[in-house]
Protein backbone atom coordinates (compact mmCIF):
# COMPACT_ATOMS: atom_id res chain seq x y z
CA UNK A 1 0.00 0.00 0.00
CA UNK A 2 1.55 3.42 -0.71
CA UNK A 3 1.55 5.70 1.82
CA UNK A 4 0.41 9.16 1.37
CA UNK A 5 2.72 12.49 2.26
CA UNK A 6 0.45 15.04 4.19
CA UNK A 7 3.08 17.19 5.40
CA UNK A 8 2.56 20.61 4.54
CA UNK A 9 4.59 22.59 1.82
CA UNK A 10 6.92 25.19 3.09
CA UNK A 11 5.80 28.32 1.11
CA UNK A 12 8.30 30.34 3.57
CA UNK A 13 11.19 28.51 2.57
CA UNK A 14 10.43 29.38 -1.26
CA UNK A 15 9.71 33.37 -0.41
CA UNK A 16 12.70 33.37 2.01
CA UNK A 17 14.89 32.21 -1.15
CA UNK A 18 13.39 35.19 -3.60
CA UNK A 19 13.94 37.70 -0.52
CA UNK A 20 17.69 36.15 -0.36
CA UNK A 21 18.65 36.48 -4.07
CA UNK A 22 16.96 39.73 -4.59
CA UNK A 23 18.85 41.17 -1.49
CA UNK A 24 22.25 40.18 -2.80
CA UNK A 25 21.15 42.21 -6.27
CA UNK A 26 20.84 44.97 -4.02
CA UNK A 27 23.84 47.05 -3.77
CA UNK A 28 22.91 48.89 -0.73
CA UNK A 29 22.63 45.41 0.77
CA UNK A 30 26.07 44.35 -0.48
CA UNK A 31 27.76 47.01 0.99
CA UNK A 32 26.21 47.22 4.18
CA UNK A 33 26.92 43.23 4.09
CA UNK A 34 30.71 43.54 3.83
CA UNK A 35 31.04 46.62 5.63
CA UNK A 36 29.47 44.68 8.95
CA UNK A 37 31.34 41.32 7.91
CA UNK A 38 34.82 43.15 8.05
CA UNK A 39 33.61 44.59 11.70
CA UNK A 40 32.70 40.98 13.04
CA UNK A 41 35.95 39.66 11.56
CA UNK A 42 37.92 42.49 13.03
CA UNK A 43 35.80 42.02 16.38
CA UNK A 44 36.53 37.95 16.19
CA UNK A 45 40.44 38.79 15.20
CA UNK A 46 41.08 41.61 17.54
CA UNK A 47 44.02 39.50 19.75
CA UNK A 48 45.47 39.43 16.29
CA UNK A 49 45.07 42.16 14.60
CA UNK A 50 45.70 44.41 17.63
CA UNK A 51 48.77 46.08 18.07
CA UNK A 52 49.14 46.31 21.33
CA UNK A 53 47.44 45.76 24.88
CA UNK A 54 44.15 48.10 25.11
CA UNK A 55 44.48 48.57 28.55
CA UNK A 56 48.54 49.04 28.47
CA UNK A 57 49.06 52.79 29.62
CA UNK A 58 51.80 54.92 28.93
CA UNK A 59 52.33 58.28 29.83
CA UNK A 60 54.82 59.07 28.00
CA UNK A 61 52.63 58.79 24.80
CA UNK A 62 49.61 60.56 25.89
CA UNK A 63 48.04 62.39 23.56
CA UNK A 64 50.26 61.24 20.40
CA UNK A 65 48.71 62.24 16.82
CA UNK A 66 47.65 59.52 14.20
CA UNK A 67 49.94 58.62 11.15
CA UNK A 68 47.84 61.61 8.62
CA UNK A 69 48.67 64.35 11.08
CA UNK A 70 52.52 66.29 11.16
CA UNK A 71 53.47 64.98 14.17
CA UNK A 72 52.18 61.61 13.92
CA UNK A 73 53.93 58.28 12.87
CA UNK A 74 52.74 54.54 12.32
CA UNK A 75 53.96 52.88 15.54
CA UNK A 76 51.08 53.91 17.17
CA UNK A 77 48.29 54.55 13.32
CA UNK A 78 45.47 55.70 15.26
CA UNK A 79 47.33 58.07 18.53
CA UNK A 80 47.14 57.21 21.95
CA UNK A 81 44.58 58.44 24.29
CA UNK A 82 45.35 60.92 27.39
CA UNK A 83 46.32 57.88 29.36
CA UNK A 84 48.77 56.79 26.41
CA UNK A 85 46.81 54.01 25.13
CA UNK A 86 46.60 52.72 21.52
CA UNK A 87 43.80 54.07 19.95
CA UNK A 88 43.79 51.66 17.16
CA UNK A 89 43.80 48.39 19.95
CA UNK A 90 41.07 50.14 21.44
CA UNK A 91 38.84 50.94 18.24
CA UNK A 92 39.61 46.91 17.74
CA UNK A 93 38.30 45.76 20.81
CA UNK A 94 35.71 48.40 21.27
CA UNK A 95 33.90 46.35 18.26
CA UNK A 96 33.36 43.28 20.45
CA UNK A 97 31.41 45.10 22.81
CA UNK A 98 28.89 47.17 20.28
CA UNK A 99 28.63 44.22 18.90
CA UNK A 100 27.91 42.00 21.76
CA UNK A 101 25.68 44.42 23.13
CA UNK A 102 23.74 44.34 19.47
CA UNK A 103 23.54 40.97 19.03
CA UNK A 104 22.54 40.11 22.47
CA UNK A 105 19.95 43.01 23.55
CA UNK A 106 18.34 41.85 19.71
CA UNK A 107 18.44 38.33 20.91
CA UNK A 108 16.68 39.15 24.76
CA UNK A 109 14.13 41.82 23.05
CA UNK A 110 13.33 39.22 19.97
CA UNK A 111 12.08 36.66 22.22
CA UNK A 112 9.98 38.61 24.57
CA UNK A 113 8.60 40.40 21.89
CA UNK A 114 8.16 37.82 19.49
CA UNK A 115 6.50 35.60 21.42
CA UNK A 116 4.01 38.71 22.85
CA UNK A 117 3.10 39.54 19.39
CA UNK A 118 2.82 35.87 17.75
CA UNK A 119 0.30 35.17 20.75
CA UNK A 120 -1.32 38.69 20.62
CA UNK A 121 -1.84 38.23 16.74
CA UNK A 122 -2.98 34.34 16.69
CA UNK A 123 -5.21 34.22 19.69
CA UNK A 124 -6.98 37.77 19.92
CA UNK A 125 -9.53 38.36 22.11
CA UNK A 126 -8.48 39.24 25.56
CA UNK A 127 -5.07 37.79 25.06
CA UNK A 128 -4.45 40.54 22.05
CA UNK A 129 -6.19 43.13 24.74
CA UNK A 130 -4.03 42.47 27.67
CA UNK A 131 -0.35 42.43 25.32
CA UNK A 132 -1.46 45.58 24.03
CA UNK A 133 -1.92 47.34 26.68
CA UNK A 134 1.44 46.24 28.17
CA UNK A 135 2.65 47.70 24.64
CA UNK A 136 0.95 50.72 24.84
CA UNK A 137 2.21 50.98 28.66
CA UNK A 138 6.29 50.48 27.21
CA UNK A 139 5.58 52.92 24.66
CA UNK A 140 4.74 55.32 26.92
CA UNK A 141 8.09 54.72 28.83
CA UNK A 142 11.03 57.20 27.44
CA UNK A 143 13.85 54.60 26.76
CA UNK A 144 16.30 56.79 27.94
CA UNK A 145 15.40 57.89 30.78
CA UNK A 146 14.68 54.53 32.06
CA UNK A 147 17.88 53.00 30.86
CA UNK A 148 19.64 55.77 32.50
CA UNK A 149 17.77 55.35 35.87
CA UNK A 150 18.10 51.43 36.19
CA UNK A 151 21.89 51.32 35.13
CA UNK A 152 22.16 54.11 37.56
CA UNK A 153 20.32 51.90 40.77
CA UNK A 154 22.31 48.68 39.49
CA UNK A 155 25.30 49.91 37.99
CA UNK A 156 26.81 49.67 34.45
CA UNK A 157 28.25 46.20 33.78
CA UNK A 158 27.79 44.74 30.27
CA UNK A 159 25.26 41.93 31.61
CA UNK A 160 23.24 45.07 33.11
CA UNK A 161 23.40 46.93 30.35
CA UNK A 162 22.19 44.06 27.95
CA UNK A 163 19.39 43.15 30.36
CA UNK A 164 18.14 46.88 30.60
CA UNK A 165 17.69 47.15 26.86
CA UNK A 166 16.70 44.08 25.95
CA UNK A 167 13.57 44.63 28.21
CA UNK A 168 13.28 47.91 27.13
CA UNK A 169 13.13 47.72 22.69
CA UNK A 170 10.61 44.35 22.88
CA UNK A 171 7.52 46.71 21.85
CA UNK A 172 8.80 46.92 18.12
CA UNK A 173 9.23 43.20 17.60
CA UNK A 174 6.01 42.34 19.01
CA UNK A 175 3.51 45.03 17.20
CA UNK A 176 5.38 43.75 13.70
CA UNK A 177 4.96 40.11 14.50
CA UNK A 178 0.83 40.79 15.75
CA UNK A 179 1.04 42.33 12.43
CA UNK A 180 2.39 40.00 10.51
CA UNK A 181 0.63 36.67 12.67
CA UNK A 182 -3.03 38.60 11.82
CA UNK A 183 -2.31 38.31 8.45
CA UNK A 184 -1.85 34.55 7.55
CA UNK A 185 -3.21 33.09 10.25
CA UNK A 186 -6.30 32.55 8.41
CA UNK A 187 -4.83 31.33 5.44
CA UNK A 188 -4.85 28.20 3.92
CA UNK A 189 -1.69 26.01 4.87
CA UNK A 190 -2.44 27.34 8.62
CA UNK A 191 -5.92 25.78 8.52
CA UNK A 192 -5.17 22.75 6.62
CA UNK A 193 -2.52 22.24 9.82
CA UNK A 194 -5.89 23.24 12.00
CA UNK A 195 -7.54 20.67 10.55
CA UNK A 196 -4.51 17.78 10.77
CA UNK A 197 -4.58 17.75 14.20
CA UNK A 198 -1.49 20.20 14.96
CA UNK A 199 -1.11 21.53 18.50
CA UNK A 200 -1.25 25.23 19.08
CA UNK A 201 3.00 25.02 19.55
CA UNK A 202 3.59 22.94 16.57
CA UNK A 203 1.35 24.73 14.62
CA UNK A 204 2.96 28.24 15.36
CA UNK A 205 6.94 26.77 15.17
CA UNK A 206 6.85 24.85 12.13
CA UNK A 207 3.90 26.86 10.02
CA UNK A 208 3.63 30.15 11.33
CA UNK A 209 7.06 31.79 12.22
CA UNK A 210 8.99 30.52 9.63
CA UNK A 211 6.71 32.19 7.56
CA UNK A 212 7.14 35.94 9.28
CA UNK A 213 10.86 35.02 10.05
CA UNK A 214 11.71 37.48 7.16
CA UNK A 215 9.80 40.63 8.64
CA UNK A 216 11.54 39.41 12.15
CA UNK A 217 15.11 39.53 10.59
CA UNK A 218 13.90 42.84 9.23
CA UNK A 219 12.68 44.39 12.55
CA UNK A 220 15.99 42.92 14.21
CA UNK A 221 18.59 45.17 12.14
CA UNK A 222 17.29 48.11 12.56
CA UNK A 223 16.65 47.15 16.18
CA UNK A 224 20.18 46.00 16.80
CA UNK A 225 21.29 49.37 15.33
CA UNK A 226 19.15 51.04 18.18
CA UNK A 227 20.99 49.16 20.55
CA UNK A 228 24.55 49.78 19.70
CA UNK A 229 23.31 53.58 19.67
CA UNK A 230 21.60 53.68 22.96
CA UNK A 231 25.00 51.62 24.62
CA UNK A 232 27.10 54.37 23.14
CA UNK A 233 24.85 56.90 24.45
CA UNK A 234 24.73 55.27 27.93
CA UNK A 235 28.81 54.75 28.02
CA UNK A 236 29.20 58.32 26.76
CA UNK A 237 27.13 59.66 29.59
CA UNK A 238 29.43 57.46 32.31
CA UNK A 239 26.26 54.85 32.80
CA UNK A 240 27.47 51.71 30.01
CA UNK A 241 30.37 49.87 30.05
CA UNK A 242 32.76 51.36 32.61
CA UNK A 243 36.63 52.23 32.16
CA UNK A 244 38.64 50.80 31.52
CA UNK A 245 36.83 48.66 29.09
CA UNK A 246 37.14 49.91 25.48
CA UNK A 247 33.79 50.92 24.55
CA UNK A 248 33.46 53.21 21.31
CA UNK A 249 31.08 55.90 23.58
CA UNK A 250 33.07 55.45 26.61
CA UNK A 251 36.19 56.15 24.29
CA UNK A 252 34.07 59.16 23.15
CA UNK A 253 32.97 60.62 26.37
CA UNK A 254 37.02 60.19 27.18
CA UNK A 255 37.93 61.86 24.43
CA UNK A 256 35.98 65.42 24.45
CA UNK A 257 37.88 66.99 27.07
CA UNK A 258 40.43 67.10 24.09
CA UNK A 259 38.12 68.38 21.31
CA UNK A 260 39.72 71.66 20.50
CA UNK A 261 43.02 70.59 20.31
CA UNK A 262 42.59 66.64 19.73
CA UNK A 263 39.43 66.49 18.00
CA UNK A 264 40.18 63.02 16.37
CA UNK A 265 40.18 61.50 19.63
CA UNK A 266 36.13 62.08 19.58
CA UNK A 267 36.05 61.55 15.67
CA UNK A 268 37.50 58.00 15.35
CA UNK A 269 35.31 56.45 17.88
CA UNK A 270 32.45 58.31 16.31
CA UNK A 271 33.19 57.15 12.84
CA UNK A 272 33.23 53.72 13.91
CA UNK A 273 29.85 54.14 15.15
CA UNK A 274 28.42 55.50 12.32
CA UNK A 275 30.16 52.94 10.24
CA UNK A 276 28.45 49.78 11.98
CA UNK A 277 24.97 51.83 12.77
CA UNK A 278 25.26 52.29 8.75
CA UNK A 279 26.18 48.84 7.78
CA UNK A 280 23.31 47.24 9.96
CA UNK A 281 20.82 50.10 8.63
CA UNK A 282 21.73 49.47 4.89
CA UNK A 283 21.39 45.78 5.57
CA UNK A 284 18.14 45.79 7.31
CA UNK A 285 16.85 48.56 4.29
CA UNK A 286 18.16 45.73 1.44
CA UNK A 287 15.93 43.37 2.98
CA UNK A 288 13.02 45.46 3.74
CA UNK A 289 13.40 46.43 -0.13
CA UNK A 290 13.24 42.46 -0.69
CA UNK A 291 10.67 41.80 0.63
CA UNK A 292 8.34 44.21 -0.53
CA UNK A 293 10.18 45.13 -3.67
CA UNK A 294 7.60 47.23 -5.42
CA UNK A 295 7.42 49.45 -2.44
CA UNK A 296 10.82 51.14 -2.99
CA UNK A 297 11.45 54.64 -3.85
Amino acid sequence: MTSLDLSLPKAGTVRRRGILSRSAANPAFLFGAILLGLIVIMAILAPLLAPYDPLAQDMLRRTVSPFWMADGNWAHALGTDGLGRDYLSRIIYGARISLLIGVFTVICSGIIGTVMGVLAGYFGGKVDLAINFLIMTRLTLPVVMVALAVVALFGGSLIVVVLVLGLLLWDRFAVVMRSAVMQIRNQEYIQAAQSMGYSTPKLLFRELLPNIFDRLAVIATFEMAHAILLEASLSFLGLGVQPPTPSWGLMVAEGRQYLLFDSWLILIPGAAICALVLAINMMGDGLRDAMAPETRN
